[in-house]
């Protein structure tokens, strides 16, 4: 048991913590940088720490300062929200070690899932649908070069490590596997300081659905259905929604019963989730496991009228959940946008700066995530997020118009964001029906709609391409270019 709980993070995430920490009687600690003196999560705490200056190699990724902020004012445990510390097992072994609690799975768990070949082992020994690829790690050109050769064109290079788009490589003839092979691997090696490789065969036009999962030290282990997060942009989620357009009550019954089986194979603790790819033919494929909070977790909150940072914390103190799978009802339709600082009309640039006026939407159905306030200087040094934007209602076309009004009445200045982006999206008419998949954006503002004489061009969009050759050809170029970017 604990009372105190360290939250090492920042941002909106720190702060949902605080609240959630607050409602169960809890005291909480801020860390924070320098960089976030002035940071709201600093200003709710009952106590603060300053942990280092703004890289956060020196401050939020400094396990021995982290350590030494709980020591000092006595916190039991520490929740390390998402990002930063939050899927690293030294980190949670370090804590154990101390006597301190880690908010979230055991450090072998971490480990283990942490490492997508392992991972994706496991999920195979638990009944769980897998991409068709390599055994392990490919360790040569050759001998990806021999795999694919078995299962052919095309395929895709991702590191065992990886995560958010990098080191990863789709590959559609024998120069372009030898060539991102290497350019994967050095990738790889300089993002996570490990250059091992996996192979797998290409699905072409997919969704991405992950399945949120919540697991006690008592042997329960439930599902609350899934999330889509197919609207993406060089892998990194814009929009998130659940129901998923496509998902049908038989496949998310199979799915969640997939995920739990994954999950207790390693006796899972804590909040989690297991994404997957779903093809075209309702079929779904293990991608990995998240072993934290996800950044869209209100999206499931506010569709089943839960708290799963709570039930973290619960999870952590010993209790046992007291849910029943067949009580867990999805009650809503859920969309939620991400509200970045970035300059859209410039490839997403980061846009770091002071916001001089903020007006945050409301009314019914309208949650928003955010620890930005008027005259808040959002710092250069981490993402770029300001908020999360939330709407629910009963249905999805009714939760697409209470989003449109909600954009329509959120005003950030100072700074640009995503928020045009994000109401240009709500004019195509291919996301408004629901037939999108994981290709649907294209680069952004490189090509633009052709409108007629007088409109506004917007986003450019595309359907789920007729001719998959063609589609995966157009996905090869933009992954290769996410490359060279980074």
């Amino acid at each position: 048991m604990f009372n105190k709980v360290l939250i090492a993070n920042r941002g909106e995430i720190a702060l949902r913590v605080i609240r959630a920490c607050r409602e169960l009687g809890l005291q909480t600690v801020a860390v924070y940088s320098e960089a976030d003196r002035d940071a709201l999560h600093v200003r709710f705490a009952d106590e603060d720490v300053c942990i280092g200056p703004a890289p956060s190699k020196d401050s939020y990724l400094d396990i021995k300062r982290i350590i030494a902020a709980a020591e000092i004012t006595n916190a039991g445990a520490i929740h390390p929200g998402y990002g930063f510390l939050a899927e690293n097992a030294e980190f949670a072994e370090i804590c154990e070690s101390c006597s301190i609690t880690f908010i979230g799975p055991t450090p072998d768990q971490i480990r283990k899932l942490g490492d997508k070949i392992n991972a994706k082992e496991m999920m195979k020994k638990a009944g769980v649908p897998t991409i068709p690829g390599s055994e392990g790690i490919v360790s040569s050109f050759e001998e990806a070069l021999e795999l694919t050769r078995e299962m052919g064109y095309p395929v895709i290079l991702k590191a065992v490590s990886g995560g958010g788009g990098k080191g990863m490589r789709i590959c559609r003839d024998d120069a372009g596997l030898e060539r991102g092979f290497h350019l994967a691997s050095a990738e790889a090696g300089n993002a996570f300081g490990n250059p091992d490789l996996y192979l797998e065969k290409l699905i072409i036009g997919p969704h991405h659905v992950e399945i949120q999962l919540m697991c006690d030290t008592h042997g329960n282990c439930f599902h609350f259905g899934e999330r889509d997060c197919s609207i993406q942009r060089r892998h990194q989620k814009l929009i998130e929604e659940t129901p998923s357009p496509l998902m049908t009550d038989e496949l998310r019954e199979r799915m969640g019963k997939a995920a739990v089986e994954g999950a207790r194979m390693v006796g899972y603790r804590g909040a989690g989730t297991i994404e997957f790819l779903v093809d075209s033919d309702l079929n779904y494929y293990f991608m990995e496991m998240n072993t934290r909070i996800q950044v869209e977790h209100p999206v499931t909150e506010e569709a089943f009228e839960v708290d799963l940072v709570q039930d973290q914390l619960r999870v952590a103190m010993g209790e046992r959940l007291n849910y029943r799978q067949e009580d867990l009802v999805h009650k809503w339709a859920v969309i939620e946008c991400r509200i970045n600082a970035e300059d859209v009309e410039k490839g997403f640039r980061p846009t770091p700066g002071q916001i001089t006026a903020l007006h945050k939407p409301g009314g019914p159905g309208v949650r928003v995530d955010t620890a930005a306030y008027t005259k808040y200087h959002i710092p250069p040094n981490y993402d770029s997020m300001i908020a999360k934007l939330i709407v629910k209602a009963r249905t999805r076309k009714e939760a697409l118009v209470r989003l449109d009004r909600s954009l329509r009445e959120f005003i950030v200045e100072g700074v640009p964001t995503t928020i045009p982006f994000h109401k240009e999206i709500l004019k195509n008419p291919d996301f408004m029906a629901g037939t999108y998949d994981n290709n649907f954006l294209d680069d952004y503002p490189k090509r633009k709609t052709d409108t007629g004489p007088g409109e506004k061009k917007g986003v450019t969009m595309k359907r789920p391409a007729e001719n998959p050759t063609a589609d995966a050809t157009t996905e090869e170029a933009k992954t290769e270019k996410i490359i060279t970017d980074k």
